[in-house]
């Protein structure tokens, strides 16, 4: 499988002038003091901070602004270390808190502008990762809490979730040819229809998701496959 073609930095800087219109010739600005986190290759379930994905609607004519999901690092949730990973990119402005332990990958809330989700007991997202099989299962509730920016709790409820491991099938998109898990994933909740009833995922290996649960497909990532022909 390819490396990337170019940087994510090129994407967004790309969008913006589509945004715009046009881009301007700029002057050469003086160097700032900046911090940066050298990328590595990424774990089975890619938490490393820096490492960045690049997503566009399924379906969607090639060349639009993409979404950018980036891991933002290790931080607290509710006191407890997490590691947070945040999309943005048409609007959008989300961040998701997990962990990922030997049990798997588990999401203890989310943030969004305004209001933050909690989780209790936190979402199995992902199982262990010698675990994966086709046919494969889980599931599990948790009671969800939505608290306003000022400490406001503006709802709460339950929230069910199951998992079906469908098959494993090679997919092609345009960030690449991928061997993929497909994954389907159905939720219920007593707060309103937070989530979509029902949707598909894909996900790889040291790559992460290929298609996101939201229906989006991976253009671009800023880490290298791993040596030997592995994702």
């Amino acid at each position: 499988m390819p490396a990337p073609r170019f940087p994510l930095a090129a994407v967004l800087a790309g969008a913006l002038c589509a945004a715009l219109g046009s881009c301007a010739p700029q002057t050469t600005a003086p160097g700032t003091v900046q911090s940066s986190t050298p990328l590595t290759r990424a774990s089975f379930y890619p938490q490393e901070t820096g490492l960045a994905w690049a997503y566009l609607p399924e379906g969607e004519v090639a060349g639009g602004a993409p979404y950018v999901v980036q891991n933002l690092g290790p931080t607290l949730f509710g006191g407890e270390a997490v590691s947070a990973t945040r999309m943005t990119g048409r609007g959008a402005d989300q961040t998701w808190y997990r962990v990922t332990d030997a049990q798997g990958v588990k999401l203890l809330g989310i943030r969004k502008p305004g209001v933050t989700v909690r989780l209790q007991p936190a979402w199995l997202e992902y199982p262990a990762p010698d675990a994966w099989r086709a046919g494969l299962t889980w599931q599990g509730q948790s009671q969800v809490s939505l608290v306003a920016d000022d400490g406001t709790v503006k709802g709460s409820g339950t929230l069910s979730y199951s998992y079906l491991v469908q098959e494993r099938r090679t997919v092609s998109t345009p960030g690449g040819r991928f061997d993929v898990w497909v994954v389907t994933r159905q939720i219920s909740d007593t707060v309103g229809g937070l989530f979509p009833a029902t949707q598909q995922l894909w996900f790889t290996p040291f790559v992460g998701e290929v298609r996101t649960p939201e229906g989006l497909l991976l253009t671009e990532r800023n880490f290298a496959p791993r040596s030997g022909g592995q994702p």
